[in-house]
């Protein structure tokens, strides 16, 4: 298919806005998690400190988000990814993993945008 997607992604949701022949559309998918809060902690046990227990089911619980993201992408031509933090690059590897990293054009650092900004900002993109 020849769709054009633009992704304002973080770790609490991601906005997607796919462009095709059929026009325009757009999902919000929220992933769940809280704000992500790194303890420091020297207490040890035989299976690692409750921190690296927490950081393990956060890591796995974002995978399962970007993975649900990607699931609704799959299919696209190109592939714009951008926002405020770490989860764009995460995403990023994430789409490599998978097979896909060849479909990026782009990924691009921006602050928390309106979903109105977000499509306005794709729009511009791809013409």
């Amino acid at each position: 298919m020849n769709k054009q997607v633009g992704i304002w992604i973080d770790h609490r949701a991601a906005f997607i806005v796919l462009i095709g022949e059929g026009g325009e559309s757009t999902e919000l998918i929220e992933s769940g998690v809280e704000k992500h809060v790194r303890f420091s902690g020297h207490a040890r046990s035989e299976e690692g400190t409750a921190d690296d227990q927490v950081d393990r089911q956060f890591t796995a619980h974002l995978d399962g988000y970007y993975d649900e993201v990607i699931s609704r992408v799959r299919d696209a031509k190109s592939l714009l990814i951008f926002g405020p933090g770490e989860a764009k690059g995460e995403f990023e590897k994430r789409l490599i993993h998978q097979g896909l990293g060849g479909h990026i054009v782009g990924i691009e650092t921006t602050d928390k945008m309106t979903n109105p900004q977000i499509v306005a900002k794709v729009r511009q993109f791809y013409q």
